[in-house]
Formats: structure tokens, sequence, C-alpha cells
């Protein structure tokens, strides 16, 4: 995988897949970002080159933890654009790394051509999704056989009683069969560090980010899943009004990785956006 050097030093690696101009991808997590595999085929699109966030894939571990904080991290998408020498880029996040993107574009608006936000994670904006929410989101499976088990748990979470994430890991898929469950697992933090610094003291200042976000005059695509318990279809929407020219999709079906649950679909909207 090729490499390029963060503004602390720290060694941190990509990988590029597909043809066509770039679309640079941040993965969420932080997770190594081999979970988002090729976006359910948008690299027959466009060519997407995908940061393995530091300390996680095969980006190596800084020597300043503090750095793992996100808008810390910020300064690493610019060395990217930097290295890969663009004087605008197509940005993406995922999950987590939306909040990245979302802070990118805060500080550099002329740097941006497009910024697609998939699974929106808001609390770069101060957009928190209540307990009551997430219940809501979660009832729309009441049909599956999981269900009970799955609802019990996230009762006792969101209640403060509980904490068996594991058990309401369906919530986060649009179908919960073998291959979802494996991707699941690979798309959870395996950095316990990064992981607990991501969102420390001082990560996101979100009045800031929205006045910013605010004179945004990139076109900015958010698509969440109907079933995405992370990022539910409401909170997804109150994200977009913070930007002057965003189009909220709420893929039929799918859970926080649309481009599981319908590659098709998911890759012909991302592309549809991105060409636009």
């Amino acid at each position: 995988m090729p490499t390029f050097s963060a503004p602390d030093g720290t060694q941190l690696s990509y990988r590029v897949t597909g043809h066509g101009d770039p679309v640079v991808c941040i993965p969420g997590g932080p997770a190594d970002s081999q979970y988002l595999g090729d976006l359910g085929g948008l690299s027959a699109h466009r060519r997407l080159i995908v940061l393995d966030l530091r300390g996680t894939g095969r980006s190596a571990v800084p020597d300043d933890p503090s750095s793992y904080r996100c808008d810390r991290l910020v300064d690493d998408v610019e060395a990217l654009r930097e290295h890969l020498g663009l004087p605008l880029m197509d940005l993406l996040g995922h999950s987590a790394g939306t909040n990245i993107a979302a802070q990118y574009a805060a500080r550099y608006p002329q740097r941006i051509s497009r910024l697609a936000l998939i699974g929106p994670g808001g609390r770069a904006v101060g957009v928190t999704v209540p307990a009551e929410a997430r219940r809501e989101a979660a009832r729309l499976r009441r049909d599956e056989p999981w269900f009970p088990t799955a609802f019990a748990a996230l009762q006792a979470i969101t209640e403060g009683t509980g904490s068996d994430w594991e058990a309401v890991a369906p919530f986060f898929c649009g179908r919960w069969d073998a291959a979802a469950q494996q991707h699941f697992k690979s798309s959870q933090p395996e950095n316990p560090q990064a992981a607990a610094l991501f969102a420390a003291e001082g990560a996101f200042t979100p009045e800031a980010t929205r006045a910013a976000l605010s004179a945004c005059g990139a076109p900015v695509l958010l698509l969440t899943g109907e079933f995405d318990l992370n990022s539910p279809p409401a909170a997804a929407a109150a994200f977009a009004d913070v930007f002057p020219d965003a189009t909220l999709v709420v893929q039929p079906g799918g859970g926080h990785y649309p481009w599981i649950d319908d590659p098709d679909l998911f890759a012909a909207t991302a592309a549809a956006f991105l060409r636009d």
C-alpha cells in the first residue's frame, strides 16, 4: 500500500481501487478501512483513495496519542490531499469519519468539490440522537426473529442499565445473515486508544463548525439507511439542514452499511451524485 507522511511525521497508508476521477474516502470507527471494500462497486465509476486512519489498518501508531482526536485527524486528510496533488477533491466519509470530513470541509472549503456523508454521525455539528429515536428506529425491525433479545439489550443501554452492544448489532444492518455478521465484526475498532480519544475534550466545536459549513458552497450528499440505528433519517436530515446545498437520501431497507445491503442502489446513487 502507498504511504505518505502526516504533519507530525506519522507514516499513514492508503489503498487505491478502481479507475477514473479520485474520491478520497474516510472510514469510521476508527477502524481498519478494509470494511469499506469498494463501496458496493463504486470503484467501477470512480477511483477510490481509501485512507487508513492513524493507528488503524497499515498506518503507523503515532507518538502522540492526543493526535487521535477527531479535529486533529483533519490534518491527515489535508496531508493526503497535498500528497496526491489534488487542487480540489471529492470527499466521502462514513459514520464517525463523517465528523472528520465535515470538519475538513469547515476548515478547507476551498479544497472541496463534492462532499458525501454516508451513515453520518453528527457530533461535529451538535446533532444528537435521543434514546427514544433509536428505540423508534429499532421497532421497525419488530418482525425479525432476533428482535426481542436485541431490543431488550437496546432498552437497557438507552436506560443506562446495560452495555451489551454485541446483542444490538443486528440493528445496524439491513439484514442479519452470515455475511452481514462477518462484515459488522470487521468494521469494529481494534485500537481501543484511538477509539477512546477520538472524541476527547476539544475534538468538536459544533457552533463554529456549523457556522463555517453554512457558507460551504460545495454540493453535499447525506445518505443513510431506512433502518440505520446509528444515524436515523431524522438525524441525517438535521445534519443536512446545516448546509446550503445538501441532498438527503434514505436508502430503503438499508442499515448503517448501505453498500452491503443493496450494493447496486448505493453505488448508483453515490456515482450519480459525484458525477453531477
